[in-house]
């Protein structure tokens, strides 16, 4: 569970799939593109105008009004406004590749989302931080000390909680997912079917016909609308309103089965991930109700790149093709004592997990804000902030997980399928000071320091020396590999905290596909549908599964 926004999700290469990143206008028609890049140009003349000269305002909104005259005539106004003019006027750059698993404080969380998003998100199209947030687009300055809004989330996925409180819902969920009356049919199209029933039962411990018809609905649409992208698609615009038209909906219902919960009104509240998140909220200055809301909303997005994931693995385990490697791998491990570490800091089944998720890479990137500088140099502020131009336009940096995971600087031979290669990187318990002043820093530079848990357990919440949240239950720490060459789940304060969580499922599904003797294949179908299985992912729906008779 990878809940870094990337522009793309990133999913095998020999997948036919339809991709949208957020700042790419390379499919828009010539003459749409023209008018863009020409708006652009008078901008940027302006810039060059002698320094006696009083500034003009460029004609970019003539330019943006007949750029609307391409736009479909039956799109809602609001939404070609908040929607698909920022689309066209946002920018996602591509940052470096870290050498240490870190990213700097300026390249920020804060509001990091394409600005078209943010009318799925609130009824005012733009950032409403009192009708709740997430921790995912609060920068760290606004997440109370030592990144607290990050750890109190995070203890509702630490690894102790896995076995006794969630691992049965997810295997009884592949169980389902993987009966043999779904054998030899297109797999992506029924995953989507089952998969609200997983994601509401972790979440609140609801499923089947506890989960209305419109909260599945919402949650489709969301994904819809992440997986396509362009705005301007048809598909892309009905399922962005009925997301808008559906999120009070959803709202109100997850408020009250929070009162359910809370009020201990549903059966074993302890086994969803809001029942940790209601506890470790102390005082809610961090963590408020409202932001319990969004977070179980926001999810969609975090989530949704278990569709990646899953269609990945098969991709890889798939007999006609597939990866002969991984094949050969998942053949080793499973034969050996795959669930004892003997000593190691993860079992032979986390580590070829953790290296099918930096091979696939099911979340491409982990974006951040960026701000123009100009204003406090010497080339002076921005055409919007100087010249009082009606469209803002919003610049993010994309720091890569992808292309970092494949960095000859920080593997020998990053392009090998080779599970064992964490166990020669460090872990986060053991970036210590010692460690950070070993690799030529003079400390840490993230305060090392552990929050208790509220909720009875005897689990804290520290994190390492480059400021990788990580959980010690008991004494004993549960790490996670803080190596810059193992990126999916991105870096630093910035990591993912469902990682761990993740891990375990997938390692799951690995079990009962070596139990079951289950093998993937290519079903060979003459039009297969088109299923979203992902940010910026959709797929051909063509592989299926089969089973020992």
């Amino acid at each position: 569970m990878s809940v870094q926004h990337s522009p793309a999700a990133s999913i095998p290469a020999d997948t036919k799939c339809k991709s949208g990143p957020a700042d790419s206008i390379g499919m828009i028609p010539i003459e749409r593109r023209a008018l863009l890049l020409g708006a652009a140009a008078m901008t940027a003349g302006s810039l060059c105008s002698p320094a006696s000269a009083k500034p003009e305002a460029p004609d970019l909104s003539g330019a943006l009004e007949k750029f609307r005259t391409t736009i479909p005539g039956h799109f809602d106004r609001d939404y070609i406004e908040n929607a698909v003019i920022p689309f066209y006027l946002g920018s996602v750059f591509a940052g470096e590749r870290p050498i240490l698993p870190m990213i700097d404080l300026p390249l920020t969380k804060q509001n990091a989302i394409p600005y078209d998003f943010w009318g799925m998100l609130y009824d005012d199209w733009k950032p409403t931080p009192s009708e709740g947030v997430t921790v995912f687009l609060e920068g760290l300055e606004n997440r109370g000390d030592n990144n607290l809004r990050k750890r109190i989330y995070f203890s509702g996925v630490t690894p102790d909680l896995y076995v006794p409180k969630y691992q049965a819902k997810v295997v009884a969920f592949f169980d389902k997912l993987l009966d043999p009356k779904n054998a030899g049919k297109p797999f992506m199209r029924h995953y989507l079917d089952y998969y609200w029933d997983i994601y509401w039962d972790l979440h609140l411990g609801l499923k089947g016909e506890e989960v209305p018809p419109q909260v599945r609905a919402i949650g489709e649409s969301f994904n819809t609308v992440l997986a396509y992208r362009n705005p301007l698609d048809d598909i892309v615009y009905e399922n962005y309103m009925a997301v808008r038209a559906l999120r009070p909906f959803l709202t109100k219902w997850i408020d009250a089965k929070l009162d359910d919960i809370e009020k201990g009104r549903v059966s074993e509240p302890e086994k969803t991930i809001a029942y940790y998140w209601l506890k470790n909220a102390g005082d809610g200055k961090y963590f408020a109700k409202r932001d319990v809301i969004f977070e179980c909303f926001h999810n969609f997005v975090a989530f949704s790149q278990w569709g990646n994931s899953i269609f990945g693995i098969m991709n890889r385990l798939n007999q006609n093709g597939g990866d002969a490697a991984v094949r050969a791998s998942f053949q080793t491990t499973m034969s050996g004592d795959f669930d004892n570490a003997k000593g190691a800091p993860y079992t032979p089944l986390e580590l070829l997990v953790m290296e099918l998720f930096r091979t696939i890479s099911p979340n491409g990137g982990s974006i951040s804000a960026i701000t123009d500088t100009r204003s406090s140099s010497f080339y002076g502020g921005s055409p919007f902030a100087e010249l009082g131009l009606p469209y803002e336009r919003h610049s993010y940096m994309n720091t890569p997980h992808t292309a970092t995971s494949f960095d000859k600087r920080l593997w020998q031979e990053p392009y090998r399928f080779d599970p064992e290669r964490y166990l020669s990187v460090p872990t986060s318990a053991e970036i210590n000071e010692e460690k950070c002043k070993l690799v030529g820093l003079p400390h840490c530079p993230f305060d090392i320091t552990t929050l208790p848990v509220s909720d009875g357990r005897k689990t804290g919440i520290t994190n390492s020396g480059f400021g990788t949240v990580f959980a010690v239950q008991d004494g004993k720490a549960a790490p996670v590999c803080d190596y810059a060459g193992f990126a999916p789940f991105g870096f630093g304060y910035r990591r993912c905290p469902g990682e761990q969580l993740t891990i375990d499922v997938f390692a799951d599904f690995l079990r009962k596909v070596w139990r079951d003797k289950i093998v993937f294949h290519t079903l060979g179908q003459p039009n297969p549908g088109r299923v979203p299985v992902g940010p910026g992912a959709v797929i051909d729906d063509d592989i299926g599964f089969s089973r020992p008779t």
